[in-house]
């Protein structure tokens, strides 16, 4: 009698214990879930738009200064971003714009590593990041009038089909490598006389002389 009522507390016992650890299975879960949820997918939805920004990247960038687009202004030592980018392409045939030239006159880049322009007060020439959810280097080696003085980053595509259908989308990056300041002045240095050039020039001077510099 004494082994039969044993038995039925240890079954009860058991039972209850599995049904704890179940709940508590349950619970991680229902956590990894919501902060998942917030985190975001770090996959592509498409294998060619970025994977969606998450809601931590935002919330922690929220109080950082905007440029007139309401992207974050982010400390020189910050490498993780979230950018407005754009997309452009040669074959818009622009006024001025060299072709399949970027603006150091080497070829603009398509494979594994991939063009693309910003402001190089902000961003120096040589600059490399990678997109969240996208297998691509990006490297900085081209600009544009309409990015200065904004946070803009312009991605290159070399078909006018691929360049709208990346349209205008946030994204998050992160910096792997930041760029050559000194080659940033001396290749801005020479081009003074255009105004969009000129401003980024002084505005990458000021940078370097304060010290307030990207280093790798």
């Amino acid at each position: 009698m004494l082994s039969l009522f044993s038995a039925l507390i240890l079954s009860s016992c058991s039972e209850f214990i599995t049904a704890k650890i179940d709940g508590i299975h349950s619970l991680n879960r229902s956590i990894f879930a919501r902060v998942a949820g917030k985190s975001g997918s770090s996959k592509s939805p498409n294998g060619f738009h970025p994977a969606p920004v998450c809601e931590i990247a935002v919330k922690r960038s929220s109080k950082l200064p905007k440029d007139k687009y309401g992207t974050p202004s982010y400390g020189h030592k910050e490498r993780r971003r979230v950018v407005r980018t754009t997309a452009y392409s040669h074959m818009e045939n622009e006024p001025g714009a060299p072709g399949k030239k970027n603006a150091l006159g080497t070829n603009l880049k398509y494979g594994t590593v991939r063009s693309a322009a910003a402001d190089w007060s902000k961003y120096p020439v040589g600059t490399k990041f990678k997109i969240k959810g996208l297998p691509h280097t990006y490297i900085v080696d081209d600009y544009g009038s309409a990015l200065v003085g904004t946070n803009t980053i312009d991605i290159y595509h070399p078909t006018l089909r691929t360049m709208r259908k990346w349209g205008t989308r946030k994204a998050e990056i992160t910096v792997i490598q930041w760029g050559d300041w000194e080659r940033t002045l001396n290749v801005l240095k020479g081009r003074t006389k255009y105004s969009h050039t000129r401003r980024m020039y002084y505005a990458a001077k000021a940078k370097v002389e304060s010290g307030k510099v990207a280093k790798n």
